[in-house]
């Protein structure tokens, strides 16, 4: 609370809730927008009609003085007002051209020079044009630069207040230190002229455009609040303070200007700039083409009495701004919804006293939720957040509507948010803390699927119901682990096992499969449950070479501290299993049973029999067919009748190389010729391969087989099934 009403106070600010504010009110004007077309000002617009038709912009000046005829004499408008800056002499004519002939080659032509003498006048454009806006309600625009470097061109208007007069006063001007204007002649001849700088928000949109801006210490007036002011014959402006004239603390918060009985008053912001009033999308005055009023294709009742502004649609002339209301808006129809707004009384203002009001109702709302939400059940909380939400709203859409006061309530809108969500937060924690204690704790020992499936349904924690499921299972067994564990101390030892088994865990883990259940040197692993998975064959054969490739990793760690080379086997097998709750009352886990558990088991045992890392099952081969395998044997493993073919995972296909591929073709037609009884033909395929790899163990196994059945040939039935008479 104390932090959002530091931030409605201004004592600083969090950009976020400005942001917010913005993209509200911009919602807000777009829901209240009038939407109607307001005939009493009508843009005469430098489209692209109005291009094709008189040329390139700028035109020639006799072009405009021929329309200042026009609309005052033929259309009788009110008065005109130019959104474009006339900085650069009208060298259209040819004028200059002429002279440079008199004063050189013609200048002793009589002729000529009493020709160019009666011409000269009627091609002064500038002067003509200047002669034309003379003694008329003319507005000229201007615009104010903020540039490293001074830049000044043109004339700039007298002042609207002299140097000094809110000395007395801190008011923020937006401050320039050039600007481009009109020509001097035109200035001069111009009933008023006012500047075109529009401020420009942080997200790229036009919300406000500053009544007044200063230059050297003085001010200058906008070029909507030029065109009333010489609409209404100049009016002198008043400035308003929120705590009357003679408090140099006081804020500006209104201009006036007065006229006999006539007082419109302007609220303006710290920057004494006024919030636009747009009555709608772009459309929202009428548009007339420039050049259908030059060739007199305009009924004159549709420019009779109007409040006239010149400006242009025409992309190329780059006039056009990022509005609440349009993403290419014409800067002209900007400056007619603020007349618009100017005279009819209706612009939104936020007085200083709103800055009061605002944090009063923040500090009321955010202490009543701040000490309500945490007694309320959830329900009762979500109504009255909800509630505060919509009286929030409702009280800034009835200032907006009724008082014209804008309101801002993203300090609100995020206060109340953030104090029922911490609310809500915190009781959730409070009351789930048990669980959560209970699930982390659990996670240390059973899948952590399992956990937040009991978390959730804690009544079938004690259930002892398994189920039928296709499952790939893992065993990983340390060989010779006897052997190491009589030569260590059991500190080093327990040191030992938990450098190779926390790696090789993650291992299991990365490839989504669940560590089961240590036993001792052995690690059981499973995949398929709780949470079904379709690849859990191939998981697990990648997690089987990966565990073979991180105990690689860890032997030179193991030297350095002493301790000897560890090797494991790693079985992998797939088939239908039963998993679930298993056990007694006494005691539960959470396991798997089955033929092809303990046939994984078995794989992982004779590893060492064929002197390889990894043996996978039939049915985890058939299983995942991206990968190449080397076909070991067909053995019948203690406890099972039925042979099983067995198989070492080379890599997947497409990653193993030419000679490798080659090596394990190789092996394969060893292995026909030995089923079929071709001793010798075999004897000299084991040969090549031995010499093509000589560290292979299983080379070496199948000769001493092909030996032996050569000197005691088997029976007549043998089918090649080699049969092991231990686990």
């Amino acid at each position: 609370m104390l932090l959002f009403v530091g931030n409605a106070a201004q004592l600083y600010k969090l950009s976020f809730v400005d942001q917010l504010s913005d993209i509200l009110y911009d919602y807000r004007l777009q829901w209240t927008m009038p939407r109607t077309v307001d005939e009493r000002i009508v843009i005469l617009d430098i489209d692209e009609k109005s291009l094709k038709e008189e040329g390139r912009w700028p035109w020639s000046r006799d072009r405009l003085a021929l329309l200042m005829d026009k609309l005052f004499d033929q259309y009788g408008v009110l008065v005109v007002g130019f959104d474009v800056v006339f900085a650069e002499k009208d060298q259209s004519s040819g004028l200059q051209v002429l002279q440079k002939l008199g004063q050189n080659q013609l200048k002793d032509d009589v002729g000529f020079q009493a020709a160019l003498a009666k011409i000269s006048q009627q091609l002064e454009y500038d002067k003509l044009f200047a002669s034309k806006i003379k003694d008329r309600k003319v507005v000229l625009g201007y615009f104010l630069t903020d540039q490293q470097a001074q830049n000044a061109a043109g004339m700039l208007p007298a002042p609207i207040s002299p140097t000094g007069t809110f000395k007395n006063h801190s008011v923020a001007f937006t401050n320039f230190n050039g600007y481009g204007a009109n020509l001097p002649e035109l200035q001069q001849a111009a009933a008023s002229a006012g500047h075109i700088n529009p401020i420009i928000d942080g997200d790229g949109e036009v919300r406000r455009v500053p009544m007044l801006e200063e230059y050297n210490g003085a001010q200058y007036e906008s070029l909507s609040l030029a065109m009333v002011r010489t609409l209404f014959d100049q009016p002198k402006i008043q400035a308003g303070f929120a705590q009357g004239e003679g408090n140099e603390y006081a804020n500006l918060e209104w201009l006036e200007l007065v006229q006999g009985s006539r007082v419109l008053k302007i609220p303006v912001d710290e920057n004494v700039a006024t919030l636009v009033p747009y009555r709608g999308e772009q459309g929202s005055f009428r548009y007339i083409s420039l050049t259908d009023v030059l060739h007199n294709r305009v009924n004159v009742a549709q420019l009779k009495d109007k409040i006239i502004l010149v400006g242009t649609t025409a992309l190329g002339l780059q006039d056009m701004r990022n509005t609440p209301v349009g993403g290419a808006f014409p800067g002209v129809e900007v400056h007619a919804n603020l007349i618009a707004g100017i005279l009819d009384q209706n612009l939104k203002h936020q007085p200083k006293y709103m800055l009061g009001v605002e944090v009063l109702w923040l500090f009321l709302i955010g202490v009543t939720l701040s000490f309500g939400l945490p007694m309320m059940s959830p329900l009762v909380a979500v109504f009255i957040a909800v509630a505060t939400f919509a009286i929030s709203f409702g009280l800034s859409i009835a200032l907006w509507q009724h008082s014209d006061i804008y309101l801002s309530i993203a300090n609100s809108l995020v206060m109340v948010t953030l104090l029922f969500v911490l609310n809500m937060s915190y009781g959730y924690f409070f009351v789930t803390r048990t669980k959560r204690q209970i699930t982390e704790r659990f996670r240390n020992y059973v899948p952590f699927e399992l956990v937040d499936e009991i978390s959730q349904h804690p009544e079938q924690l004690l259930s002892m119901e398994g189920e039928s499921r296709e499952m790939t299972i893992l065993f990983s067994d340390v060989r010779g682990f006897t052997t190491i564990s009589e030569g260590l101390d059991p500190k080093v030892l327990s040191q030992l096992m938990n450098e190779f088994l926390t790696p090789l865990s993650r291992v299991i883990s990365k490839h989504e499969g669940k560590v089961d259940k240590y036993i001792g040197d052995c690690v059981m692993a499973f995949w398929g449950a709780p949470k079904p998975q379709p690849n859990h064959a191939r998981n697990a054969i990648l997690a089987g070479i990966e565990m073979q490739k991180t105990l690689r990793e860890l032997q030179p760690n193991f030297k350095a501290k002493g301790w000897p080379e560890i090797h494991v086997g790693v079985g992998i097998n797939s088939g239908r299993v039963s998993v679930g709750n298993m056990g007694s009352e006494v005691r539960v886990a959470y396991t798997v049973m089955g033929d092809a558990v303990n046939l994984a088991s078995r794989l992982e045992s004779i590893t060492k029999q064929y002197g390889v890392g990894i043996i996978v099952g039939e049915n985890t081969r058939h299983a995942v067919p991206d990968f190449v395998y080397r076909e070991l044997d067909q053995v019948r493993v203690v406890g099972k009748d039925k042979p099983v073919a067995i198989y070492e995972p080379i890599g997947l296909v497409g990653e193993v190389s030419t000679a490798l591929q080659d090596e394990v073709n190789l092996f394969h037609e060893a292995l026909r010729l030995y089923r079929a009884q071709q001793w010798n033909q075999a004897e000299k395929q084991l040969l090549v391969l031995q010499r093509m790899s000589p560290n292979t163990a299983l080379y070496k196994i199948y000769l001493e087989r092909v030996t032996h059945f050569r000197n005691e040939p088997p029976a007549k039935d043998w089918d090649g099934v080699f049969a092991f008479k231990s686990k």
